[in-house]
Formats: structure tokens, sequence, C-alpha cells
């Protein structure tokens, strides 16, 4: 393990040891303060930035992409942009680092970004290309960093020799992970030429447009840095002096969490924690408005496996390893992605080491919680699989409505479905709030995606989403780092199961989050799934819906009876089009349901309807097609066997397969192993390369069971209780 691994630039490490955790009273709690951060010595970084190598400019013709590799500089003209090349837009963390390289947690990393780039049906870049060709920027189009929350991305770009990410625009939390590890980013194609030229840049013109804290965190070098001079009282948190105003429902929950300005905040500095296990209650005295900036206080944390360990590491080394975190009784962590791996690795990467590595992270996370104390959902002990998915158990389990949680994964908005604000961090946030238990917020703008009317009985959530991602609003990135409210009579008809398939995908939108505001409907999934009392759950939600008159940055307005079902073609979710407008019909070799996205319990009812009408006519699933169905949590599994659900699955031909992320991240059976292979999966993301190498559909629970049944892509029509022929347009 090479211990050089950094969150941030420190000007002095300082040694960590066991402190006596000092106790102090402020705003009526007690909180913690470590002393050893308190003597810390903290430097901002010079104010001035001279940046001494060469530029890759990502572009779409992979040759390009070569030819600099190889020393060639590539010309780039900033005052007439209609001269250059395309650059590639849309670059996912899946590609900048492949999910099987995260097994790496380490300056390793520096070898891999951009391993898994495609331009076109090329893969330019191989493993330590960017390290050896002297690169400190690099450059691309529209929508840089979407996907994943993975910190492993700007980390590898780091130390690659990368100091500056330049694109059109850049996604919330990859930007966020940027900034936190001294990654310089921005969106201005004018910085090439002074690069170029071996310019001072001024450090305020990669602060700038930024808010205070934002441009205080870029000045130290980063969060932690930034954190330790926020425990010192060297850093002023601006204070929220917004006034009373009509407020929607993620501003009113984030209003009840945000810091007070005062220059102390959350766990760390004295602001009120609220238990976790209890709701918070909206705010009658303060407000905010979008681009207000502080500290929100969290309810919930949790990481899994990929991120539990880098994030631990560098907790041991800037922290100290017998530190206690703050309130372990409010984290969890989940061994959730990477169960299955061994079905599916290659022999290549076990040669490579890459199973050995993701046992590492396994034990690391282990040992890390039994240190600690803090709650893991773990491996079974009975047989291969998962207690749950960290999204699922979160829903199922833990997450309440007017809560704030956070989480190592882009997904976390899943629990939206119930009420909550819920957005995925990286791993420098993550071990910050295990230090601060807050998290560094500026109130987003909201957008408000209403459907009305009713909608056709064989579409789903899953294609209300997909027709979202589809729009133009979507795919400019205008809606990047907005809060997603679902509303509507259609919204509104949808169970808990199925909302939660709409917030969990706000992260292909690249919004900071979803959420639907809580009804009757959430009062009845608490009550059962919880055991908790009506009395309780309302009064939990009273209040917790957007005024009338509160602004929106967006209203877009669907017609649920105009959608019918749809498929995301491969490469992006965006890609979205109707069934009906394939021009040929598309067979299939895999066909996929399950992950956080489609592994509840509804979905459970969808495939199980399915596959029983099959069964009814005579039917089963395709010679052709493999069909696999893998639970999101063991209460999902318990809940499937009680409805005689595993039965179906048997008599119909589909596998089933224990609680995990599976082929969603390449890590379990359903993946791709061929370029030509076609498969169509209920999962939340198609990126190039994220489930092997084939050539991935996203589509609802219905559709890919119906075409399971069919072996090539169909829609389900439930009214004939039959599979459907394509339909072909005219």
């Amino acid at each position: 393990m090479d211990r050089r691994a950094s969150p941030g630039r420190l000007a002095a490490q300082g040694r960590a040891r066991r402190p006596s955790l000092r106790r102090h009273v402020a705003s009526g709690t007690i909180t913690r303060v470590i002393p050893s951060l308190l003597e810390r010595q903290i430097e901002k970084r010079p104010g001035k930035v001279r940046l001494k190598g060469r530029i890759l400019f990502l572009t779409e013709d992979p040759e390009l992409i070569k030819k600099q590799l190889a020393g060639w500089d590539l010309p780039w003209d900033t005052k007439n942009p209609a001269n250059n090349p395309k650059l590639r837009d849309d670059i996912s963390t899946d590609e900048i680092t492949p999910a099987h390289y995260c097994f790496y947690f380490d300056r390793t990393l520096g070898e891999i970004p951009y391993v898994g780039l495609r331009c076109g049906d090329t893969l330019p870049i191989g493993r330590g290309d960017v390290k050896k060709g002297g690169f400190v920027c690099s450059v691309s189009g529209k929508r840089r960093g979407k996907g994943s929350s993975r910190e492993q991305s700007p980390y590898a770009e780091m130390c690659a020799g990368i100091q500056v990410a330049i694109g059109e625009n850049i996604e919330r939390i990859y930007k966020q992970n940027c900034q936190n590890l001294g990654l310089l980013t921005s969106t201005s194609f004018s910085l090439i030429d002074r690069i170029r030229a071996g310019e001072e840049i001024a450090l305020s013109e990669f602060t700038a447009g930024e808010d205070e804290i934002t441009r205080q965190v870029i000045e130290y070098g980063g969060l932690f840095p930034f954190n330790v001079a926020r425990m010192q009282g060297k850093v002023l948190l601006p204070p929220i002096k917004t006034a009373k105003h009509a407020m929607t429902l993620a501003e009113k929950i984030l209003a009840a969490h945000m810091s007070s300005g005062t220059g102390t905040t959350g766990g760390a500095t004295g602001v009120p924690a609220r238990p976790a296990e209890q709701s918070s209650a909206v705010s009658d005295a303060h407000y905010v408005r979008p681009g207000d900036t502080g500290f929100t206080r969290v309810d919930l944390r949790f990481s899994h496996e990929y991120v539990t360990p880098m994030a631990s590491i560098f907790y041991e080394q800037y922290v100290g390893k017998d530190v206690p975190v703050n309130d372990a009784s409010s984290i969890r962590f989940f061994r959730d992605h990477l169960t299955f791996l061994d079905e599916v690795i290659s022999e290549e990467k076990k040669k490579m080491g890459l199973l050995d590595l993701a046992t590492q992270l396994k034990l690391k996370q282990e040992e890390f919680a039994k240190q600690q104390g803090i709650k893991l959902h773990g491996e079974l002990t009975d047989r291969k699989g998962s207690e749950g998915i960290c999204h699922s158990v979160m829903l199922e389990t833990y997450a309440l409505p007017g809560q704030v949680n956070v989480g190592s994964d882009s997904h976390t908005p899943h629990v939206g479905a119930i009420g909550c604000i819920a957005f995925g961090i990286g791993t420098t946030d993550v071990f910050n709030s295990w230090i601060t238990k807050d998290v560094r917020v500026k109130v987003p703008e909201s957008v408000k995606i209403v459907i009305r009317g009713k909608r056709q009985a064989n579409v789903t959530a899953k294609d209300f989403i997909l027709k979202i991602l589809s729009l133009d609003y979507v795919r400019s990135g205008k809606a990047l780092a907005k809060v997603m409210e679902y509303a509507g009579e259609a919204v509104e008809a949808l169970s808990v199961d199925e909302r939660a398939t709409m917030t969990n995908m706000a992260a292909e939108i690249g919004g900071f989050t979803g959420i639907v505001a809580p009804d009757e409907k959430v009062v009845e999934f608490l009550m059962e799934r919880r055991g908790l009392q009506r009395a309780e759950i309302e009064e939990m939600i009273a209040g917790l819906e957007s005024d009338p008159n509160a602004e929106y940055a967006e209203v877009i307005e669907l017609d649920a009876a105009q959608i019918a079902p749809m498929v995301a073609t491969p490469g992006d979710p965006g890609n979205g089009k109707y069934i009906r407008e394939l021009n040929t019909p598309v067979p299939i070799e895999i066909a996929y349901g399950g992950t956080c996205t489609a592994g509840k319990n509804e979905d459970m009812d969808m495939y199980a309807s399915v596959l029983a009408d099959a069964l009814k006519q005579g039917k089963r699933v395709s010679k052709n097609v493999e069909f696999w169905i893998q639970f999101g949590s063991q209460e999902t599994r318990e809940y499937s066997k009680r409805k005689g659900y595993l039965e179906i699955f048997e008599q119909a031909g589909a596998h089933v397969i224990e609680p995990s992320c599976g082929a969603c991240i390449n890590a379990g059976p359903g993946v791709s192993t061929r370029p030509d292979q076609v498969v169509i999966s209920a999962q939340n993301r198609n990126f190039p390369g994220r489930s092997g190498p084939g050539q991935l559909y996203l589509a609802s629970p219905l559709t890919v069971a119906a075409s399971a049944v069919a072996g090539y892509i169909v829609e389900y029509e439930p009214s004939n209780a039959k599979i459907s022929p394509l339909r072909l347009v005219p």
C-alpha cells in the first residue's frame, strides 16, 4: 500500500496520535474536537499556478489521441472553436477508471486514467500512457465525469500528473471530488493558450464564480486541510441570511439542517445534531434559497467496499488509526458490490492480481468496521451473496422522511422516494464526514417534473425516467446539479418502490438528488416495512411538501398517456426511444433484472407477472437467452419466496441470484463477454464497457422479462396476457 495517497494538499501532515477527546458544549449539544487536528499546521496553496507540461485533448477521433500519446501536440484554436476537432462528450467515470481498476486504492491508479475511453469502436489509451506523456491538463466536451461517484477517477488523473481538468460543463460529484482532492477544474477554454505558454495563472481564475466555501476549499488545496482550518477558526462560513419566502421541499429539508454561518458547524463544531433514528422536522425559523452555501448536518452516512478502504486509509493517515469516528451509530458499511466477482472476472485480470485486490477491499472494510464499532451489512454466512445492496437496505430499514442522508454512491438519491434529501459523495467527503458529521452543500435549484394523467398498463417508472433522460433539457446538461422533484397524478399513483426507480436515476440525469413529497403511500410503506405507528409517521411528514408558489429553475410537464414502453439504446441512458420505433427486431442473448434500480419487491412482481403469463401460454425463457434475476436485498428475496415467485422463476427458466450489485458494475452473472453480444437490462446505466463489452439496452422489468421470453426486444401487453410481437413504425 502506498501511504502517500492524499486527500488534498497538506502543508504539514503532522503525526497523528491517539488523542483524549476533548468535549465542547455549544448550542446545547456536546460535540468532540480532536486536539491533534487543532495543532496541525495548515497553509493555503500559492496564489498563482504555473503548469509545466502538455495538454491532452480527449477527441472523438482515436487517431488524434494516439498521436498525442506518441508526443505530438494537437493544435487548438481558442479564438475559432469551430476549426477544432470534436471533443468527446459524456465521458463517464467508468471510462476514466473502469470498475475493475478501482480495486486499487493507492497511487497505482496513476497508470489507469482514460483506459476505458471509447472513441468509436476504439480504446486509444493504454495503461500508463497518460503518465508517460507528461500531461498536466486534460480537455473534454460536455458533461465531463458523469456517472459513478468514484473518487478514484480524479485521483487517478492527479496521480498521472493531471493538475487541471477542463470541460464545457462538469458533473457535480466529479467536480466536487476534484476540489476535495486539490485537482483544479475549469470550463474556460481560454486557459489552453496560457497553459501552453507556461504563464502564471492566478488561482482566483479557478475560484471565479464559486461560492465562498468552495473558494476556500480550493485555496487550501482540498477538503481535509480546509476542515482542519475550519476547526482552528481560520476560515469563516458565510452566514445564511435568507429572508422568509416560499420554499421547495428540498429547500425546506436543507434549511432544517444547514449551518448557521457562525464558523462552527456539524458534529465537529457545535450545530445541534439530531439522532440518526429521528426524522428532522422542517424549521420555522430558517430559510434558504439556491446559491446559499454551508455545511449540512447528516442523519445517516454510508459507504461500500469500493470506497470504505480508501476513506479509512485517509482517516488513519491524517486523523489517526485509534481515533474514534464521530457518532459510529449513524454510519453504515456495505459489502454489496463485488460478492460475485470471482464468477465473471477474466483469467487475465486474475493474473494481474485484481481478484486478490478486491478481496483486500473486503478485508480492510471489515477491519475498520470492527475497530470503529460500525454496523456492517456484509456477506451471507450460509450461501454466496450479500445482505443487500446499500440503497435497497437504506430504503427498507433506515432512511426516514425529512432526513439528510449521504452515501459513497451516485445512486444514493434512491431513498428520496420517501421524502428525504439523499445524495452521493466521494471518498474525501466520506472520510471528512466521519470527523465532522456534516458535508459541504450549495443549495441547488430544483426542477419540477410533473407527469399528469394515467399511465398505460405496460408502462412503468423506468419508462418515465428513460423518457425524462431523453429530453433535450437533460441531454444538454441543463439539469446538472439540480434537484429533480417528481410530481403529478401519474407519480402519485406509483408505489414507493417505483418512485425509488425515479429518484435513484436522478444520478443518470446528473442531478443533485431526486425526491417525491411523502404521502399516504409513504405512511403505508413505513408501517408495513418498519412497523412504525401511523401517528408517528404522519408527524414526520407534516409540512414536507413544496410551497404552492415555490420557485423552480424549470417546470417540465409530461402526459403519462403519451408515454409507451421505452429502451435506452447502447452507450448512454439518455439514448431513449420507444420500442415501437426500433426499425428492426433486436435479438438478445442476455436479459438481466436486478440491481438497486430493479431488484425491489415491485420489480419482482413485474418479472413474476410476465413469466406467469408466459407459463400459462406454455412458454418459457427463450432457448437463445439467459435470463438472470437478482434480488436487491434479503428482504426482497424473502418477499419473493412468500409470494411463490421463486417457483415461477425456476419453472420459466430464469436464473435467480442472491443480492449484489453484480452485472451492473461488471462484477456478476449477466455481464456480456463479446462486443457483438446484445443484452437487455433493467439496471440504471449502459455506459461503454460498464457491464462488459457487449451492446446493452436499458428497459423496464416488464420489457426485460417479456424480451427474455420472446428472444428479442418487445413490449409486454398484459391486457391480452401474452407477449406481443414487435410492432414496427411505418
